[in-house]
């Protein structure tokens, strides 16, 4: 069930694209937000916003896997899902192969925020420029979202591996896990605090569980050692 998917196909370099089916709840979740779906000016505009999410989340996975691609790494696939997506190497990575591919993600959403909010005061039409606004606004979000230190997000991963670089393993691991536990349960005040003026958070939450695992995990590894 879990590798059930309603759409696949080739994207750039030949890299096989999946798309889930639970990738409908960001539909869910835009149309909840909106503010009326009887009102097909309303509908309109929630339409293009969800397609210019999923795109910057499908550009945000591209960039990790040419980042593989141009370090002979293979990519054996992109999967988009009701919660984002990931990029798939064909191999283990060393840790400077990572941190080229794990910063390649936010990097190309800081890339669309910076191109599309100088873009966006020069568009003759309205709508353009509402639409290059709101690429400005999601992709910002999305970098920064991804570069908090939580695992399994790309910031929690560069943080450990930075610290990789003046600490054992087992050692960065676990302040790394720490650190994403600890920002991911302040990440939910912030997100009620912010909800009324920034909606979007809420299909967004942060992976507390995965970063409890993950600290639970790193805690035993250094008990044991």
């Amino acid at each position: 069930m879990t590798n059930l998917r309603i759409l696949t196909f080739r994207g750039p370099w030949g890299v096989p694209v999946q798309i889930r089916p639970s990738i409908a709840l960001l539909l869910l979740v835009v149309l909840a937000l909106g503010r009326s779906t009887s009102d097909l000016y309303y509908v309109y505009y929630d339409a293009i916003f969800l397609a210019i999410l999923v795109g910057s989340i499908f550009l945000h996975e591209l960039g990790h896997a040419w980042a593989c691609v141009i370090q002979g790494i293979p990519v054996r696939r992109i999967v988009l899902f009701g919660g984002g997506g990931f990029c798939e190497p064909g191999r283990a990575l060393t840790a400077r192969e990572s941190e080229f591919v794990v910063a390649m993600g936010p990097i190309v959403n800081l890339a669309l925020w910076a191109l599309a909010s100088l873009a966006a005061p020069y568009l003759p039409y309205r709508d353009l420029g509402w639409i290059a606004a709101t690429v400005a606004h999601i992709n910002l979000f999305l970098a920064i979202f991804n570069l908090m230190p939580v695992f399994p997000l790309d910031g929690g991963r560069l943080f450990q591996l930075g610290l990789l670089r003046v600490l054992p393993a087992r050692r960065a691991m676990h302040i790394a896990a720490a650190v994403g536990l600890v920002t991911a349960m302040l990440w939910i005040p912030l997100m009620v605090v912010l909800f009324l003026g920034m909606g979007l958070f809420l299909a967004f939450l942060p992976p507390v569980r995965e970063a409890f695992n993950t600290y639970r995990g790193a805690a035993r590894a250094g008990v044991q050692e």
